[in-house]
């Protein structure tokens, strides 16, 4: 019989599998968040790469590649500093931030920290490009 810490992680795992793969609703990758998954596997070896592609929740067109988060969880991030950490994904992903990549929501992580918190964290609702959305004259 399954320990109920074991069921708990493979169902934080399984659900974790179902947001990381396109954006939500869509059942397919696109060609930018599959570039940003090839990218970050050869550069840093994940042992945890979730990705999410959080475009549908802004004012974009559907189906765009835009606004991502990422949790890479690597041991090339051990003994550097959350800005170092930040570095190497950019470094990593500088083409795809220098043209579709609008936004790029970074979680870098070493396994022991991942460990000690397995969670994608949730970005906030979108207000807009519209200074009138956000309450300001």
């Amino acid at each position: 019989m399954l320990s109920g810490q074991l069921v708990r992680r493979l169902f934080s795992m399984a659900s974790r599998v179902c947001l990381a793969r396109g954006s939500p609703g869509s059942g397919t990758i696109g060609p930018v968040e599959a570039t940003i998954r090839t990218k970050l596997e050869q550069a840093l070896n994940p042992e945890v790469l979730e990705l999410r592609n959080e475009s549908g929740g802004h004012a974009v067109p559907a189906g765009s590649e835009t606004h991502f988060r990422v949790a890479v969880v690597s041991s090339r991030f051990e003994g550097l500093s959350p800005l170092q950490r930040h570095r190497l994904v950019h470094a990593a992903l500088a083409e795809e931030l220098a043209g579709p990549v609008h936004a790029l929501a970074i979680q870098a992580r070493t396994p022991a920290q991942w460990r000690e918190n397995p969670q994608l964290d949730v970005s906030p609702p979108c207000l807009g490009g519209s200074k009138k959305t956000r309450g300001t004259p």
